[in-house]
């Protein structure tokens, strides 16, 4: 009895926690990418690489590189925004059941 009572806790504060980690896992990346593509900027930028060392190359290439996924990442986020919807709305529908089915709504039944 006493596991089954943890177990109920635990599963009631779960709630929300695929979309959240979603949602956190993405404003997270975008924030990396930003703050990566500020700093390369700024060192080109300024010309604190001498423009024949092998650091600056690579740099170049590494921020050409980022630019180039970003673009490829740009293209898939309305596929993935998509599932995410599709899985909302599923999981959504699921839930709606599950309450009618709690209240009764459904069963059929007479005047």
């Amino acid at each position: 009895m006493k596991g089954g009572i943890e177990m109920k806790s635990l599963c009631k504060n779960k709630r929300g926690g695929v979309v959240t980690d979603l949602v956190s896992g993405t404003g997270g990346l975008v924030i990396t990418v930003i703050i990566v593509f500020v700093v390369i900027s700024t060192l080109l930028g300024a010309n604190l690489l001498t423009e024949a060392s092998k650091e600056d190359y690579m740099a170049r290439n590494l921020s050409l590189n980022l630019t180039r996924g970003v673009g490829e990442v740009a293209t898939k986020i309305p596929t993935i925004l998509l599932i995410a919807g599709v899985v909302l709305l599923f999981g959504v529908i699921v839930i709606l059941w599950q309450q009618a089915q709690r209240m009764g709504i459904g069963r059929g039944g007479g005047l």
